[in-house]
């Protein structure tokens, strides 16, 4: 009998490529059930930092909590906000440059002033002045919120300036970062964190930004450095707490509507976590805001909150956070009257308007001994536009994501060690330094539900909910077909996506897990934390930013997370090795950390779609919103992608079709107007 052999063969790979075809129908079906509401993820989190919310402290004596009080604020200029920073910079003098006076009304004088806030990056400033200086004068720093493109030139704040210069006070108004004349997509303050990856907390620029406007007003010859008072709306609001709480040159504070406590964040987390400067890495690690509206105590400080606040910080949401239980710090020292709250009703939206200025002018009247008169002088003829107030930059004023690349391209670290020996017990020093770094605690699987499962058309699938002993959650979905034995390799798949788009996902033209599947291993797909169903349920920055002021890392949470389910994995099934593939950079990241920490965890470690190295998130840039827990404070500085592929040694690492760097135009120092 004649054998059609080319007809088998064509049958047989027809058969093949139809079973593959479903395969890849079938697992694509099975990744695609939801195993867990994304809001579950947003209440878990919630509960988790509200555990890790600090405490006002409960001193007994005025005196103790003026050595608490001055610890703290060591502490936090020190060892968060100057953390990495150059010495140089930090203590250097400021370098205000005049530029000219400005058309100013009668009974005061305004002038233009440029200032370096670290080399290479200046900003802007207008100086308001009684017309007659006669003896030293109070002067007060007025800070600039988000007001994008008014910046200094916004109508209130010029409002302000001049009626507290007409009252016989000083007042210093500046541009703040990225608003105004230094508006610049690369100056969105969420480049702060690009700063934190170079091992400089982002926080500290914003801090030397506003602390340069006290160091020039507290050296003038005619301001008394004993009276010098601090005010802001919105982010002016933040900035205002945060140097008049720090800074103790600082003798009377008005910010408004400008923070609360940790606590009173969280309900609202989604919307009004602040941006990364206000939740600066390892600033609520044992003090929160409330920690620093009572290390006013004993000076003058008016909080002032609108009640109807259409941004942030509504008075009556705020003010049993950071008003009430404040009180008694100041009765320790008998300054029950120096703390004062005011709630605006008029026109009691998101303002610094008149009811909420004439309160400030009664305020700084009253602490600095001048006459107190709590109405407007009128000056609206004296507004000036944006183009009057503009100060002008020097060409190639650095951004702020400028100013991290700089500081990136400056990094260096020590070789790694040709031998064996020698390199092996640098890896070892090298994982203790990478586990301090992202945070990390080791986690145990301490709850397993399996809600739901199939065994059909010669496949089998699992599907998991995790909880694990921190209180947090994963979720996954173990595929393999029947004839598959039991304890065959096992891979384990992470997509930055979530395991729904890993199912739809094709490598080398072929799809990814079913293909996993088809070649007889085991497959678990697993959602970490802040992926698929482990993320909470609208945006994923105030919770990874919320975890790295508290002292924690999202990305060491990730690692732990991977390397507790692959253990229980293991014990589970007892697979002959595990492997990990993981597609875009997310994941990529959060894989090689868990593989070095763990360093015989893995087999092998198959990246698709990642980085070539770490610097690719600052060059891209990559956005901080939709990766925050990559932006990890030291993580670049100490460590780059091959580095932790070294340590994750004897693990193979290979790394698959790497994004590419699109090219772009240099950008420009600022947004013309």
């Amino acid at each position: 009998m004649r054998v059609n052999r080319p007809g088998i063969i064509l049958a047989l790979l027809c058969a093949s490529l139809g079973y593959a075809q479903s395969a890849r129908h079938e697992v694509k079906a099975i990744l695609d059930h939801s195993l867990q509401p994304r809001e579950v993820v947003t209440f878990q989190l919630q509960e988790y930092l509200l555990r890790r919310a600090p405490q006002l402290p409960a001193p007994a004596s005025a005196a103790e909590w003026t050595g608490q009080a001055a610890k703290i604020r060591r502490h936090l200029v020190d060892d968060v906000f100057f953390h990495g920073w150059p010495r140089a910079w930090v203590d250097a003098p400021p370098q205000f440059e005049d530029l000219g006076p400005i058309d100013s009304g009668k009974g005061y004088h305004r002038r233009k002033l440029r200032y370096e806030i670290v080399p290479g990056l200046y900003s802007t400033a207008i100086l308001y002045e009684p017309e007659n200086p006669g003896s030293l004068r109070p002067a007060v720093l007025h800070l600039m919120g988000h007001f994008m493109e008014d910046g200094k030139s916004a109508e209130f704040g010029q409002k302000l300036c001049i009626n507290l210069a007409l009252r016989g006070i000083v007042a210093l108004n500046l541009e703040w970062l990225g608003t105004g004349e230094l508006q610049n997509k690369e100056s969105l303050h969420w480049f702060a964190a690009d700063l934190d990856l170079d091992g400089m907390n982002g926080a500290g620029l914003f801090y030397l930004a506003m602390r340069r406007g006290l160091d020039y007003l507290a050296a003038k010859p005619n301001v008394d450095p004993k009276r010098l008072g601090v005010t802001g709306l919105s982010g002016g609001g933040w900035q205002t707490i945060i140097l008049s709480s720090l800074d103790d040159r600082v003798y009377a504070s008005v910010p408004v509507a400008g923070y609360t406590s940790f606590a009173g964040r969280l309900p609202i987390a989604a919307t009004e976590m602040g941006d990364s400067e206000q939740e600066p890495t390892d600033f609520l690690a044992g003090q929160d805001y409330p920690t620093l509206t009572a290390a006013r105590a004993p000076l003058p400080t008016l909080l002032i909150n609108n009640a109807e606040d259409d941004c942030c910080y509504r008075a009556p949401l705020v003010k049993p956070y950071i008003f009430d239980p404040v009180r008694p710090f100041f009765a320790l020292y008998g300054k029950q009257d120096a703390f004062e709250f005011h709630e605006n009703t008029d026109p009691s939206d998101h303002n610094y308007g008149l009811d909420n200025r004439q309160q400030a002018y009664r305020f700084f009247a009253k602490a600095f001994g001048l006459p107190v008169t709590d109405k407007e002088i009128p000056v609206d003829a004296e507004v000036k536009s944006y183009n009057e107030l503009a100060v002008g930059l020097p060409e190639g004023n650095l951004t702020i994501l400028g100013l991290a690349r700089k500081q990136a391209a400056e990094i260096t670290r020590p070789a790694i060690p040709a031998d064996a020996a020698a390199r092996a017990h640098w890896a070892q020093a090298e994982r203790e330094k990478l586990k301090a770094v992202v945070r990390f605690d080791p986690l145990e699987v301490r709850e397993v539900w399996r809600v739901g499962g199939t065994k059909s058309k010669g496949m089998e699938s699992l599907w998991f909910r995790f909880g694990l002993n921190d209180g947090l959650s994963a979720t996954g979905i173990w595929i393999k077909a029947i004839a598959t034995p039991s304890d065959a390799p096992l891979a384990v798949v992470l997509d930055d996506r979530g395991m729904k788009a890993a199912g739809e996902q094709v490598w080398n033209r072929l799809p990814w897990v079913a293909n996993l599947v088809e070649r007889g291993q085991q497959v678990l797909v697993l959602d970490l934390l802040f992926t698929g169903e482990a993320a909470p349920d609208k945006v994923l920055y105030p919770f990874a930013e919320g975890l790295a002021a508290t002292g924690k890392r999202a990305l060491g949470i990730e690692a732990a997370q991977l390397i507790a389910l692959v253990r229980w994995a293991g014990e589970q099934w007892k697979p002959q090795q595990f492997r990990l593939e993981t597609a875009g950079l997310r994941n990529q990241v959060a894989g090689l950390v868990a593989a070095a920490i763990e360093p015989r965890l893995f087999s092998d470690v198959v990246t698709y779609a990642g980085m070539e190295n770490l610097r690719y998130l600052l060059d891209a840039p990559v956005d901080f919103l939709e990766a925050p827990d990559m932006f990890c404070l030291d993580l670049y500085k100490d460590f780059d992608l091959d580095r932790l592929a070294t340590i994750a040694g004897p693990t193979r690492v290979v790394a698959l079709e790497n994004l590419k760097l699109a090219p772009k135009a240099e950008s420009a120092a600022g947004t013309p107007k």
